[in-house]
């Protein structure tokens, strides 16, 4: 990802959070036949020095990636979407863009063992299903088959590239207008990207 310090987040907690709302990652490696790409979702893990996620691959992924000390990224794409120069004020520059938030996470992952690995898949259960009116916990027996079928992983990032594009160049008025529509009701409303840019640009942004 091109680095750009109008866009640019150092920040590791916005990360951190960035991975919390939206688990659902891509894993990219060099396998044998060359770049490979799934898709898993993630949690972090506590009580490590370094920020660090714990997921699983089917072997099968496992297999293409063959994972065993080479460095791997892992992208945590954030909300996004379509931002139209109709709603900039008058006099800005015409011009349509996108707005989003991403991270790109590097390092070289860990094969958990097969009791950790179910240990990780039975919190990954609980961490989705307490959300629902009735969870139902991961069953021990079943979760163990499910887990032979599945590879662990736990990944330590040693670097990060984060980008959090948010109209930041635009005036104030366009800023203000652009959080309007997209927490509005027309074709292209986002309010999950309306909270982002909120968070990005600060408590005044929606003022005109």
């Amino acid at each position: 990802m091109r680095h750009n310090p109008a866009y640019a987040v150092e920040d590791e907690g916005v990360v951190r959070r960035l991975i919390e709302e939206n688990p659902w990652a891509t894993i990219v490696s060099q396998g044998e036949q060359g770049l490979v790409a799934s898709h898993y979702p993630v949690l972090l893990e506590e009580g490590h020095e370094r920020l660090t996620v714990v997921t699983h691959v089917g072997r099968p992924d496992e297999e293409l990636h063959r994972f065993g000390g080479g460095e791997v990224l892992l992208i945590i794409a954030g909300p996004q979407g379509y931002i139209s120069p109709s709603w900039y004020a008058p006099g800005a520059t015409p011009v349509p863009t996108w707005n989003f938030a991403v991270a790109h996470c590097y390092g070289v992952p860990l094969i958990l063992e097969a009791d950790e690995n179910l240990r990780v898949l039975t919190r990954l259960v609980d961490h989705f299903e307490r959300h629902v009116e009735r969870p139902l916990p991961l069953d021990q027996e079943i979760g163990a088959r499910v887990a032979r079928g599945t590879v662990g992983l736990r990944l330590a990032i040693d670097r990060f590239t984060c980008k959090v594009k948010m109209n930041q160049e635009e005036d104030p008025v366009s800023r203000a207008q652009v959080l309007e529509a997209l927490k509005g009701d027309g074709p292209y409303a986002n309010p999950a990207l309306a909270a982002e840019m909120e968070r990005a640009l600060g408590p005044s942004a929606g003022e005109l």
